[in-house]
């Protein structure tokens, strides 16, 4: 081992989530979300798929559909894992129970951080308990089109994000909780909507979806009745 990776593997890790409902999962999660590891050095991501999602409609596709495309998408990337625990509750899972759940798995003294991207930053005061969410859990937060020159209308979410947010990645391994971090990461125009409105075989789905993923799409026939 040389002395750079040395150095890396002394450092404070940083376990890092990455929620959503992967209706499928494709590439501007995957990529933009691997960027912002080399960024912020993370050697790990955990998915979390959601159950019933508390934002938006239940998906057509079973739990067990989205599970299955989340591990071929990433049989072959090591930086990402899943943990399955929203598919065991049968209300609504909201983010600050999950995140707590795992705060208290790993204690308080380790850094935990929660990634989302921009367009979730600017309607977290929407969220329940959002609150809350930064004495749990740091938030890595990633650009999306359309967001990256908005910010909240509400002065005091502005003044929120001014208060917490960090501009060097190295602090949030030394810190448990308690900072936002706005990353610089590719932006990639991809929408799960999308994706299923044209049914991968009208578009270059190539692009936009592991090749995995795309053959277990299509053998199983799903999204076909969806519009």
């Amino acid at each position: 081992m040389n002395l750079q990776a040395k150095q890396k593997s002394n450092f404070p890790v940083i376990k890092a989530l990455f929620g959503g409902t992967f209706d499928p999962i494709h590439y501007g999660h995957l990529l933009p979300i691997e960027k912002l590891a080399q960024q912020v050095y993370l050697q790990k991501v955990i998915l979390i798929p959601n159950h019933i999602p508390p934002h938006k409609s239940q998906p057509t596709t079973t739990a067990q559909q989205r599970l299955d495309m989340l591990k071929l998408a990433i049989k072959h990337k090591p930086l990402f894992s899943i943990d399955t625990r929203e598919f065991n509750r049968i209300t609504p899972s909201y983010t600050i129970e999950t995140i707590l759940s795992i705060r208290q798995q790993i204690g308080w003294k380790k850094s935990l951080a929660f990634i989302i991207g921009q367009d979730s930053l600017l309607s977290i005061n929407t969220w329940f308990n959002w609150q809350k969410i930064l004495k749990i859990c740091h938030l890595l937060v990633y650009p999306r089109p359309g967001y990256t020159n908005k910010c909240f209308e509400n002065i005091y979410m502005r003044q929120w994000i001014k208060q917490y947010q960090v501009y060097f990645p190295a602090i949030l391994r030394y810190k448990p909780f308690g900072a936002i971090y706005l990353a610089n990461t590719p932006l990639l125009n991809i929408s799960s909507t999308e994706i299923r409105k044209y049914q991968y075989d009208k578009k270059n789905s190539k692009k936009i979806l592991p090749p995995l993923v795309l053959r277990y799409v299509k053998k199983n026939q799903l999204y076909k009745n969806e519009y």
